[in-house]
C-alpha cells in the first residue's frame, strides 16, 4: 500500500541502484507482515484472553482498539522522523519496541498489563510502517518500483487473510489456556532477525538530520488522540459505567477535536507541518474517498471481532475452526484485491461503490444464515455469504485509495497517504468500539445469536454510510463533468 512519496531530498539518496534492495525489501516485507498480522491475529484469542486473565469486555475491545489508535496515530509523525533522523534508524528502534513489546503481551499477568503492552505495540507499528513504503521509494526506481509495491500490497493482503488461521493453529498446538500467549510470542524470533538483517542490509538516509520535537506536532498527535479516546470512551465502558452521564464524554470529544483542526490551520499557516494537512480535504475525491474508507474500516474490522466471539464463546468452536470459518472472507478479498486494482482505472469511484454493496448484501446474508442452521454447522452456513463480502471488500480498499489519492498534488502525496492510513486505523477504533459495545449489551439478555445480530446490523449500518458517500461522490462527478 503507497502511503508515502520521497521528499525532495530523499530522492536524490542514491543514484545508482542499491545492490542490497531485493534482499532488504523481503526484511522490510517480513516486518510489514507481523507488524500488520497483529490487528487480526488477534481476533481469535480473545476467548482464551477473557478465560484466561479475567477479563473484562471492555478490555477485550482495547486490546483490539488500543492497537490500531495507537498504530494510526503515529503513522505520520513517525514518517516524518524517519525523513529527518533516518529511516533505518527508525525501522530498527520500531522494531525492536515492538518485540519487546509482544514479549510483554505474551507474559501479561492481568487485562491492564495486556492493553498497556497493546498500546505500545500500536505504537512501535505506527514506527515501521511508513518506513517500509519510504525505503521502496528510496532503494527503487521506475519498473522495479512498482513490483516492489505491489508485493508489499500482496503482503497486506495475505497478512489480513492468514492473521484468524494462524491465531487459531498457534492456540491449537498450544493449548487454550496459554495458547494466546504464543500469539505475542511468535513475534520475537522473527523481529529478532529482522533487526539483526536491517542492520546489515538496509540502507542510510543521506539527507537525515537532526528534528526538532515541534516539528513532529506533538500537540497534534496528543489533541486527536485526546478526541478519538473521550470519543470511544462511553462505548468500551457502556457495560462498566452504568447511566447516561458517560455520554457527556462526545462533548467533551467534540471541544478537543475541534481545538485539533483549529491547532492544525494554525500549523498549516505558520509553516509548521501539522499531523493532518487541511488544505487537502478541499479536494472532493480525498476528502470524500477518506471519509468513505474511515466508515468502512469501522464496519469491515469489527466484524472478525464480533465473529471470533460469537463462534468461539456462543458455539463452542475451537480457535482454529473459528479462524477457519472466517477465512473465506479474507479468501474473498484477497482474490477481488487484485482485480479491483485492473479495473479502477476504467471504471473509477462506481467500482468502489459496487464492492461496498456487496459487502453490505454479504454481511446481511451472513445474518441470516446464521438462523437457518442449527448448531455447530453455523460456519459453514456463514461461508458463502462471507466470501461474497469478501470479494465486494477487495473492491474497496485498494480502488479508493487510488481514487482518493488521484487528484492530490505530488508534493502533498505523503501527507496525503499518511492521512489516509491514519483514517482506517481510527476507523477500526471507532468501530470495535460500538459494535462491540452493541454486542456485549446483548449478550446477557439475549444470548449470542441475537447478539451477533446486533453487532452485524451496527457493521451494516457503517457500510451502508459509506456507500451513500461512495455514491455522492459519482453523483458529484457526474454533475462536474456536465457542467
Amino acid at each position: 500500500m503507497v502511503d508515502r512519496q520521497l521528499s525532495p531530498g530523499a530522492a536524490r539518496d542514491t543514484d545508482a541502484p542499491d545492490p542490497h534492495r531485493w534482499r532488504a525489501l523481503a526484511v522490510c516485507l517480513v516486518a510489514g507482515f507481523m507488524t500488520l498480522l497483529d490487528v487480526s491475529i488477534v481476533n481469535v484469542a480473545l476467548p482464551s484472553i477473557k478465560s484466561g486473565l479475567h477479563t473484562p469486555a471492555s478490555d477485550l475491545q482495547w486490546v483490539l482498539s488500543g492497537y490500531a489508535l495507537a498504530f494510526g496515530l503515529f503513522l505520520i509523525p513517525a514518517g516524518r522522523l524517519g525523513d529527518a533522523r533516518g529511516r533505518r534508524a527508525v525501522f530498527i528502534f520500531g522494531l525492536c519496541l515492538f518485540t519487546v513489546a509482544s514479549a510483554a503481551c505474551g507474559l501479561a499477568q492481568s487485562s491492564m498489563w495486556l492493553v498497556i503492552a497493546r498500546l505500545v505495540q500500536g505504537v512501535a507499528g505506527g514506527l515501521v510502517s511508513p518506513q517500509i513504503s519510504a525505503l521502496i521509494q528510496q532503494m527503487f526506481r521506475g519498473a522495479e518500483r512498482g513490483k516492489a509495491f505491489g508485493a508489499f500490497g500482496t503482503v497486506v493482503g495475505i497478512s489480513t487473510a492468514v492473521g484468524p488461521l494462524l491465531g487459531g493453529l498457534l492456540i491449537q498446538a498450544a493449548g487454550p489456556t496459554e495458547g494466546w500467549r504464543w500469539v505475542f510470542y511468535v513475534n520475537l524470533p522473527i523481529g529478532v532477525l529482522c533487526v539483526l538483517l536491517a542492520r546489515r542490509l538496509l540502507p542510510d538516509t543521506p539527507s537525515a538530520s537532526r528534528v526538532r520535537l515541534r516539528e513532529l506536532d506533538p500537540l497534534g498527535v496528543v489533541l486527536l488522540g485526546a478526541g478519538v479516546f473521550c470519543l470511544l470512551l462511553p462505548f468500551v465502558q457502556a457495560q462498566q459505567w452504568k447511566g447516561d452521564g458517560k455520554y457527556l464524554l462526545l462533548v467533551v470529544a467534540a471541544v478537543i477535536l475541534a481545538a485539533f483542526v483549529a491547532w492544525e490551520a494554525r500549523c498549516s499557516a505558520g509553516g509548521t507541518q501539522p499531523v493532518v494537512r487541511l488544505s487537502l480535504f478541499t479536494i472532493r475525491s480525498f476528502s470524500l474517498g477518506s471519509s468513505l474508507i474511515l466508515l468502512y474500516f469501522a464496519g469491515f474490522t469489527s466484524i472478525f471481532f464480533v465473529s471470533t466471539l460469537f463462534l468461539q464463546n456462543g458455539l463452542h468452536y475451537s480457535a482454529l475452526l473459528a479462524g477457519l470459518a472466517i477465512t473465506p472472507f479474507a479468501l474473498g478479498s484477497g482474490l477481488a484485491a487484485a482485480i479491483g486494482g485492473r479495473l479502477v482505472s476504467r471504471f473509477g469511484r462506481p467500482l468502489v461503490a459496487v464492492g461496498l454493496a456487496m459487502v453490505a448484501v454479504g454481511l446481511g446474508g451472513t445474518a441470516i444464515a446464521v438462523h437457518q442452521v442449527p448448531g455447530r454447522g453455523v460456519g459453514w452456513a456463514m461461508a458463502a455469504p462471507l466470501l461474497f463480502a469478501g470479494l465486494g471488500s477487495g473492491l474497496v480498499i485498494a480502488p479508493n485509495q487510488t481514487l482518493t489519492l488521484s487528484r492530490v498534488p505530488v508534493d502533498t502525496a505523503g501527507s496525503a497517504g499518511g492521512t489516509l492510513q491514519t483514517g482506517q486505523r481510527v476507523g477500526s477504533a471507532i468501530g470495535i468500539a460500538a459494535v462491540g459495545s452493541v454486542f456485549f449489551a446483548q449478550v446477557g439478555k439475549d444470548g449470542w445469536g441475537t447478539a451477533y445480530d446486533h453487532g452485524l446490523v451496527v457493521s451494516i449500518a457503517f457500510v451502508v454510510a459509506a456507500l451513500i458517500v461512495a455514491l455522492a461522490d459519482v453523483i458529484a462527478g457526474k454533475a462536474s463533468r456536465k457542467s
